[in-house]
């Protein structure tokens, strides 16, 4: 395994990937990336440094087979890359008709991406409320293998409604994980309802230099120890009692997405420090 991705594991052997949104991103060439970096060598450079990456290209637009060849090719052994999945797929008026559009995303070329394929995400947009069948249709829409690989999929939903006991128990009945999203402006409920975790912290600020304080980042650290222990961490907000699922180990995926943009590599590398440790 390379050297660098087999040093970021977790010292405990726990399965817990922390990465970033994107890798293209121009203030990180003066943050992240080391000077006079060739701008094609950028990819290569982030997946030494972290395991994992979420694409949000892939939401405006399925990408080219050749393309999610050339990723894989670029990244190393053991790292994993998250896609959005494309946006006309989930902001249809009815998710239950969206079948050809799902299968069209998955079986047009994801294959490319080998054993580098991690969780694909289906986002909401805000407006949509939490309509039990239609969402259900639209699980049940849901490829679970590609060439005989088992598919991971989470669900991020950004409207309150969502946040009920009706939601959980029909992703505890499809085997999905919510996301769990820390921000300000969507509800945040940290409830387990899939065989692994999927967060996307958005609270980075710029005056820190790391994006988070000290203090914040263990907190993360001892939160995404619990999540691969199987636990809901006690002092994260759940709709139902934080016991409510079955106890046992998850792969963890953390994401440092938006706010201060510029600061969520330093973000990334300080999370998977403390996990190092």
């Amino acid at each position: 395994m390379h050297p660098d991705l087999f040093a970021a594991k977790p010292a405990d052997g726990a399965d817990i990937r922390v990465g970033i949104g994107g890798w293209t991103f121009a203030p990180w060439r003066e943050t992240f990336y080391p000077a006079k970096l060739a701008h094609k060598r950028e990819l290569t450079y982030a997946a030494s440094q972290l395991r994992t990456i979420e694409v949000n290209g892939t939401f405006y637009g399925a990408q080219k087979p050749a393309t999610y060849a050339r990723w894989a090719a670029e990244t190393p052994p053991g790292f994993r890359f998250s896609l959005k999945a494309p946006r006309y797929c989930t902001e249809a008026r009815e998710l239950a008709g969206v079948g050809k559009t799902v299968d069209g995303f998955v079986f047009g070329g994801l294959s490319e991406l080998g054993d580098r394929l991690g969780p694909i995400l289906w986002q909401f947009r805000p407006q949509r409320r939490f309509d039990r069948d239609d969402v259900a249709a639209f699980l049940d829409l849901l490829p679970r293998d590609l060439d005989g690989v088992p598919l991971q999929h989470v669900l991020e939903v950004r409207h309150p409604s969502f946040a009920c006991a009706d939601y959980l128990a029909l992703m505890r009945a499809h085997g999905l994980p919510s996301v769990f999203t820390d921000s300000p402006d969507y509800p945040s409920f940290a409830d387990l309802t899939g065989e692994i975790v999927y967060a996307r912290l958005m609270r980075s600020r710029e005056d820190e230099p790391a994006g988070y304080t000290v203090a914040e980042l263990d907190a993360w650290a001892d939160r995404a120890r619990t999540w691969a222990e199987g636990r809901a961490p006690a002092d994260l907000p759940t709709v139902e009692a934080a016991d409510a699922a079955p106890v046992r180990p998850r792969a963890v995926h953390i994401y440092f997405i938006s706010a201060a943009k510029v600061r969520n590599p330093a973000a990334a590398l300080a999370l998977q420090a403390r996990l190092q440790r």
